[in-house]
């Protein structure tokens, strides 16, 4: 295992951490490899990933994570805590609201959270976070308590990372990426503000589907080529550390494809929506054109069920506006100058077809 400077904070992780949503138990079908651990067994392999070198723990509250958060409690007090960075969140944008959930969180833990996210950051609750009283204040003030080390940002949005990479109260950023939807790390990778923070970066393998078509070295590989921290993997049983974390991340023998060889590989099983997600395009309708990319992918991809039931959410109204729109800015905004109206067309022919 190496390790990589986590922004300013002054701490070292791993360059591969242990994302313990797999580790939970309860019912949980639609997670990927879901194992549904006891206490021992979940213990059992988050020891068996400290010992290939594993650091950095990352978790969030009950029960947004299941019984994950106390799982990883009990593993912090088998062992020596100082060891171990514990990396944990809560979705509440309010200041008082996530000021209690870091509370539960330390008392589900039992022990203090490293770092503390708010999570899932959104454009519809950017402005309460942000602002005063909101979350980031509150994860300032538990720092300031000494209850908390690091104040975190996670978010699926590039412009929200952004604004967290020039706000001083945000220690550590996590986002998401991996070789497919690259568009996000291809911009950080571009933007200065990124270097001064720490980075964790999730979806490596796609909520567990990009094994089925190219190798986990690869996979992370391709993660960790961009100046990030960490790359955080969903890890369930000792197999899946050993596949994620044994191995020479500088073996020169794995091989990066770029974007164009990724949809090369992919058209192989179907043909694939080429967007990289750079969240470049905009929509005047407030259609996000990305995400509807990101679920059609998704349906072929292998994750058809959750796939279907968030783009029926919404696809009828996103391509009648898309259909009644004349200037489709969206097109000349788009990188790859996909023809995005032909896209939002075919992924409701899709819904349609299996959700008549």
């Amino acid at each position: 295992m190496r390790y990589r400077r986590l922004g300013s904070t002054g701490l070292m992780v791993s360059e591969i951490s242990f994302g313990t949503i797999p580790v939970l138990q309860g019912s949980v079908p639609v997670l990927p490899d879901y194992f549904n651990l006891t206490d021992h067994e979940a213990v059992a392999v988050m020891d068996h990933a400290f010992r290939l070198g594993c650091n950095l723990y990352d978790t969030a509250i009950v029960p947004e994570y299941g019984d994950a958060e106390k799982k990883l409690g009990k593993f912090a007090a088998s062992i020596n805590r100082e060891k171990i960075i514990i990396s944990d969140k809560a979705r509440f944008f309010d200041g008082n609201e996530m000021y209690m959930a870091v509370l539960a969180s330390c008392e589900n833990l039992g022990t203090w959270p490293d770092i503390y996210f708010v999570h899932q950051a959104d454009p519809a609750h950017e402005e309460e976070i942000f602002g005063k009283g909101g979350a980031l204040d509150a994860l300032c003030q538990l720092k300031q308590e000494g209850r908390i080390h690091f104040a975190g940002l996670a978010s699926h949005y590039y412009d929200i990372l952004l604004r967290g990479a020039g706000d001083g109260r945000v220690d550590v950023l996590q986002g998401s990426g991996n070789l497919l939807e690259r568009g996000m790390l291809d911009r950080i990778q571009q933007e200065p503000s990124f270097r001064r923070k720490g980075l964790f970066i999730n979806k490596v393998f796609a909520a567990g589907m990009l094994p089925r078509f190219f190798p986990v070295e690869t996979l992370i590989k391709t993660v960790l080529s961009y100046p990030v921290s960490s790359a955080l993997i969903g890890i369930g049983s000792i197999e899946q550390a050993d596949q994620a974390m044994g191995w020479d991340t500088w073996n020169p023998k794995v091989f990066v494809p770029d974007f164009d060889q990724v949809v090369s590989v992919l058209e192989k099983d179907f043909l694939p929506i080429a967007c990289n997600r750079c969240q470049r395009c905009r929509c005047p309708y407030g259609t996000e054109i990305h995400t509807i990319f990101r679920q059609y992918n998704y349906y072929y991809l292998g994750k058809d069920y959750w796939a279907l039931r968030k783009l029926n959410m919404g696809i009828e109204h996103s391509a009648f506006m898309c259909r009644a729109c004349t200037d489709m800015p969206c097109m000349s905004m788009c990188p790859a100058k996909i023809r995005i109206p032909d896209m939002i067309e075919l992924a409701d022919r899709l819904v349609n077809a299996h959700c008549p």
